[in-house]
């Protein structure tokens, strides 16, 4: 990960190898970056204009400075300064981090953008110093993300910028951006992990390697970890989860991630994440088609949301009691692996049809919602790749919300505009219940074709028992086809900046 460092130094000093500049559209703001270029680059660029650079949001201007000829001026139009929102801020900070990459800059550095007395759109007051740090950094670090572990061969294609350096408007600001530019540290850092599980292979991650790497971000962060083996499982009565696991070599794990804030003068809320852990899913006997299967090696993606995002609550040792907990197994079509017209019985007793092994998620995770009322939480959230269905709603865009607690839901949606992660609630409504009522048994895992996302949710639903509960299907915004400004194809790490977002701001109602 890039070096990160905030100073208030002239513009003119900065020695990095490629240095940002924003552009607002308004006439004066223009004017004074011009000038200010023309100052940075020894000369007047030719493009400056109507007819090539306005400062158009998404415009951007390179410019070859000759004060320093080693030095690279990247323009980057923000639009009009009172249409600025916290995500073109971080996606000047991502321009950045990409142009460096392909000029091959060591260095990059950004200058803070004259924000002024701006309400932003999604919170409704002036952009404070820590959160333009904070946004800026964060599109800088998560665009220098790459996976090529893995990748032997032309290492000139992994150049990745090493410093990143953020030049606020005056020193009394810069205490402020340090404290932003910490937190995304932090933030990118945690989705750095998650889409590094995401996308290692299934032959790396198990369930027992994702049980490994759930221990190692307890012990960097001081959370307590324990995790469960088939035979405590079992013994528990974890039915849906062992009976996933049954086509599989590789024995299940349930893994339980406790953060408990070191000192408090008051009562701190308890909210439960639940993480989905197929760490790969064929479809068991129900089996997918063989085109884009690899991509289920990402089907974990809930379960190192959680892993993730217990880390970086713990480090910035916020005051609330967080426990992940994380049913963990692959989905595979061995001899002894579930069949169509099965009946399991979990944890508190009830029992499900199974209707489609590839309706496996639900299963585990019912095990799993049971099992957090132990905490008497305030609030239980699941984060699932849980149906297609949700994709043909949404696409990759948002991610699909369902609950029972719509003051949690209200404050996800506003998280996720803060942080780009949206959200969009779904419908609970009782008429869909039928479309999962079993012949056979309490309940039935599919609902057939129609309304998979919902009838999916109000599965998980009746292992709710009384907490409030809100459910995210991730499995559109968890995988990119494409990349995107600041998210390489592959695993996004959808869901850490999320719910430490919604954490960070959390009111119990």
């Amino acid at each position: 990960m890039m070096k990160i460092a905030v100073n208030a130094i002239p513009p003119e000093r900065a020695k990095s190898d490629l240095l940002a500049i924003p552009a607002f559209e308004d006439k004066d703001l223009f004017q004074k970056m011009v000038n200010n270029l023309k100052k940075l680059a020894g000369v007047y660029p030719p493009q400056i204009g109507a007819k090539v650079f306005s400062g158009k949001k998404g415009q951007t201007l390179l410019v070859h400075s000759t004060v320093h000829p080693k030095q690279f001026l990247l323009v980057v139009g923000m639009g009009k300064r009172s249409d600025l929102t916290q995500e073109q801020l971080r996606r000047m900070g991502a321009l950045a981090t990409s142009c460096a990459r392909s000029v091959r800059a060591k260095t990059v550095a950004c200058l803070e953008p004259d924000t002024g007395q701006v309400e932003t759109p999604e919170t409704g007051v002036t952009f404070p110093p820590e959160e333009i740090a904070q946004t800026i950094v964060e599109g800088a670090l998560l665009a220098a993300y790459r996976y090529d572990k893995y990748q032997t061969q032309n290492p000139e294609e992994k150049f990745t910028p090493t410093g990143f350096a953020l030049i606020g408007s005056t020193r009394s600001r810069v205490p402020r951006l340090i404290q932003g530019a910490k937190l995304a540290h932090i933030l990118c850092n945690a989705v750095y992990l998650v889409r590094d599980l995401a996308n290692a292979p299934g032959n790396e991650i198990t369930p027992d390697a994702l049980a490994r790497h759930a221990r190692a971000a307890g012990r960097g962060s001081g959370v307590a970890v324990t995790v469960l083996n088939e035979r405590r499982i079992a013994r528990l009565g974890m039915g849906g989860l062992l009976g996933v696991a049954q086509g599989s070599a590789c024995p299940p794990r349930f893994i339980i991630m406790d953060y408990k804030p070191r000192t408090t003068t008051r009562h701190v809320p308890t909210i439960v994440l639940v993480g989905k852990g197929v760490t790969f899913d064929s479809g068991g006997i129900s089996i997918k088609p063989s085109a884009n299967m690899a991509e289920m090696k990402m089907d974990m993606s809930g379960a190192a949301a959680v892993i993730g995002t217990v880390q970086a609550v713990a480090k910035l040792a916020l005051p609330i009691h967080l426990v992940g907990l994380i049913p963990a197994t692959e989905n595979l079509p061995g001899g002894r692996a579930l069949k169509p017209g099965d009946i399991l019985k979990h944890l508190n007793g009830m029992t499900s049809e199974i209707d489609n092994t590839d309706a496996e998620g639900r299963l585990i995770l019912a095990d799993a919602l049971v099992y957090a009322a132990r905490y008497s939480p305030d609030l239980v959230i699941d984060l699932a790749t849980l149906t297609g269905a949700v994709v043909v709603a949404l696409g990759h865009v948002a991610t699909g919300m369902l609950g029972t607690a719509q003051h949690a839901m209200r404050q996800v949606e506003e998280a996720g505009l803060r942080t780009y992660e949206r959200v969009w609630q779904l419908p609970l409504f009782e008429e869909y219940e039928r479309l999962i009522k079993s012949d056979v048994a309490d309940v039935k895992n599919t609902g057939g074709r129609w309304a998979g996302a919902i009838t999916g949710a109000l599965f998980l639903k009746k292992f709710t028992g009384t907490y409030p509960w809100v459910h995210l299907d991730i499995a559109g915004t968890a995988i990119t086809e494409e990349a995107t400004e600041y998210t390489a194809k592959g695993g996004s790490g959808v869901g850490v900046r999320l719910l430490v977002d919604l954490l960070r701001h959390w009111k119990n109602y």
